[in-house]
Order: structure tokens, then C-alpha cells, then sequence
């Protein structure tokens, strides 16, 4: 009877989830704080510009991303909270200490990954597989909690007072306090509504259900937006909404071309390269600035960019067409009225 019951235990058999998932949250936290600094703002790696690499195609959640990478001292106290969160819900997963609170971390973490930053994956859509998976696992790991090897486990056989309250089974491990006749309805909706996110956001980020197959990720691309020539002054918002997250895009030229298709003004990669930091003004945490060979525009970056030349003010009035040059050989335009 002892064998039987052992083979039956939901929570021995998630042994394997348990253990990979805890060290999958846990490792965040170690890579943060013991392999690496990330946490510094002032060091590259800093996980306050890989949140920001997040904010252009962010479902549902975008405005909590833009208000934080627009304050960068409320983004490195939820960048720390959200590194020591991870970390005490993989230790308790991984040790089976308060599994279904825990796990409800996971399906909460699992799914600010999701609607954050499912839409990036060069290769392999990898943050939407990661986010919804860690949904599906945390659903599981609440429904079976811990069995055999966990703390959970042990403060049972030893008769922990506080195992034998009501709110141990809720948060704890053990058998969960739902009537037999209802509880595979609750596993079935459950499983269902994850199904229905799962293949939602595949559709939104990925078009993964029908019509056309996309990758956000792949190319880059800018948005250039507010236009204007005042004297001897051309000044215009830039936005990179796509592409390899990484690094990147690299500018290597933007032309502002007359009507009759005339270059009348021309930065080359050379030009861009030597412009100080007077001429960005960045809305975000990750940074427009000029590279050794060109002008660097990391994924999620926008800044407002003032270029000065003489050749502006005895330019004629008219359309414009601003122009910009990626390395790759993508260029985007934009209407400039003088």
C-alpha cells in the first residue's frame, strides 16, 4: 500500500518541473548578483536597458514598462524586487517550501515575461515559449504541490503545527482542498484558458495561427516621428520598435533630400561618429549614441536628435524627405515640412 501510494504522489512525479523551473528563477538571481553585475546602472549589461528592449511591442503591459524605463530610479528599485522575488521563488521551488504560493510566483513571473517580451526570439520565439511554459508549469506545480522530497513534506511526517492549518493546503503541499466531483473541471478550465493564451499571444507577436509568419526580432526598424527645420536646426524623434535585441542598429547615414531628389544635407557614418552628446536627448534608459564607426540605436531606444548646419537656414521652403541608412541597407524616410 506504501509503494501504491508513492507511485500515486502528483507531487513526486512533478520531481523533474519542480527542480527546473526553481533553478530557471533562481538563476536569474545568480546571474544578477554572483556571475555578473547587473544590477549596476552604470555597467553595460544592466538589466534596466534588457527591460527596456521590451517596451515596443509589450502586450497590455507597455505603459507600466514605459513609466519605469522614463524613471530610472523607480526602474532600479523594481529591477532589484523583481531580482530577489525571482530568486526566493526558484530557492522554494527547487526545496518544495511553500510550493503553491510559490508557484503562483512562477505563473505571475511566467507570465510578465510573456506579455513583455514574448514577441523577441531571433530563432526560436524564445521569451514567448519561455513565458508561456512557465505559465503552463506553475498551473501544474499549484495542482500538485511537492510530494516526497520537499520541506513541505518533511514539516508534514513531523507534524508542524501550521501544516495542519486550512491555508497549508492552499499554500503549501498536500491534498487541495477541492471536491473530488469539481476538480477536474477546475484542471480542465484551467488547462483551457493557458491553451487560449498560449495560442493568442502566438497569433498577436508571432501571426503563429494564420495569415502571415512573422519576426519581429529578425530586422531592425525606425520609427521617425516630429520632423522640423527651425533655422539651422533639423530636429526629429527616433523610435527602434524591431529587431535583434542584443545589439544595435547601425546608422550609417542620414540625408535630408529636396523635391527633385537633391541630397541638400548629408551626415555620412563619419559625421555621425564625432556628434557629442548635446545632440541626443533620450526619453529611455537604453541610449542613442554615436559608435566608433557609426551611430548605435539599441532595440527600444528613442531619442529626440538636433543636428546644426548652416546649409538648413538658406534652404527654400518646402517638403523634405528625411532619410535614414541602416548598415544592413534598410533605410526609412520621413516628410519634413519647411
Amino acid at each position: 500500500m506504501k509503494e501504491i501510494n508513492i507511485k500515486n504522489d502528483s507531487g513526486l512525479l512533478a520531481l523533474a518541473i519542480r527542480l527546473v523551473v526553481g533553478w530557471t528563477y533562481f538563476s536569474a538571481f545568480w546571474r544578477r548578483t554572483i556571475l555578473a553585475t547587473k544590477l549596476d546602472p552604470d555597467l553595460p549589461g544592466y538589466i534596466g536597458e534588457k527591460f527596456n528592449h521590451f517596451l515596443p511591442n509589450a502586450l497590455g503591459i507597455k505603459p507600466i514598462i514605459q513609466y519605469l524605463v522614463e524613471n530610472p530610479d523607480i526602474l532600479w528599485i523594481n529591477m532589484v524586487a523583481f531580482t530577489i522575488i525571482e530568486g526566493i521563488v526558484g530557492l522554494f521551488i527547487i526545496f518544495g517550501l511553500f510550493t503553491r504560493l510559490m508557484s503562483i510566483g512562477v505563473f505571475g513571473l511566467a507570465m510578465g515575461i510573456l506579455l513583455g517580451s514574448g514577441w523577441i526570439g531571433t530563432t526560436c520565439l524564445d521569451e514567448w515559449q519561455i513565458g508561456v511554459l512557465g505559465i503552463a508549469t506553475g498551473f501544474v506545480l499549484f495542482l500538485t504541490g511537492s510530494g516526497k522530497y520537499s520541506l513541505d513534506n518533511y514539516f508534514v511526517n513531523h507534524n508542524y503545527s501550521f501544516t495542519k492549518k486550512k491555508w497549508f493546503a492552499w499554500l503549501g503541499s498536500g491534498t487541495i482542498p477541492i471536491k473530488e466531483r469539481i476538480f477536474p473541471k477546475v484542471v480542465l478550465i484551467g488547462s483551457l484558458l493557458i491553451l487560449g493564451i498560449t495560442l493568442m499571444t502566438n497569433q498577436v507577436f508571432h501571426g503563429g495561427l494564420w495569415g502571415t509568419l512573422h519576426n519581429k526580432s529578425v530586422k531592425p526598424k525606425l520609427e521617425i516621428t516630429e520632423g522640423k527645420i527651425e533655422n539651422s536646426t533639423l530636429s526629429f524623434d527616433v523610435f527602434r520598435t524591431e529587431g535583434v535585441d542584443v545589439y544595435g542598429s547601425w546608422v550609417i547615414a542620414i540625408e535630408l533630400i529636396d523635391n527633385n531628389h537633391n541630397t541638400v544635407l548629408q551626415y555620412t557614418q563619419e559625421d555621425l561618429a564625432q556628434l557629442k552628446k548635446e545632440n541626443f536627448d533620450n526619453y529611455y534608459i537604453a541610449k542613442i549614441k554615436p559608435g566608433e564607426h557609426s551611430l548605435i540605436v539599441p532595440l527600444g531606444a528613442k531619442a529626440r536628435i538636433s543636428l546644426n548646419h548652416t546649409v538648413l537656414s538658406n534652404m527654400a521652403n518646402g517638403i523634405y524627405t528625411l532619410k535614414i541608412t541602416d548598415i544592413s541597407g534598410a533605410f526609412w524616410t520621413h516628410l519634413i515640412e519647411k
